[in-house]
């Protein structure tokens, strides 16, 4: 999903009406879920992709603070 990042994608589960949406940001030592939310409409919403872009924007800078 690069709108949010470099390496994140989307994973999309159905069940029924409602679907659920989460960006995972993947690295060698972990899996992050960056955010999971419930999805009712085609069109993700502009404050879900913001909210992952900062969560993305965080974990960068905590994953370059540890070195």
């Amino acid at each position: 999903m690069p709108s949010v990042g470099a390496g994140v994608t989307e994973f999309r589960i159905h069940t029924g009406v409602e679907h659920r949406v989460f960006y995972i940001a993947k690295f060698r030592e972990a899996i992050y879920v960056l955010h999971a939310f419930q999805k009712r409409t085609r069109k993700t919403a502009k404050k879900d992709i913001e909210l992952a872009r900062r969560r993305y924007g965080q974990l960068i800078r905590d994953r370059q603070a540890q070195r």
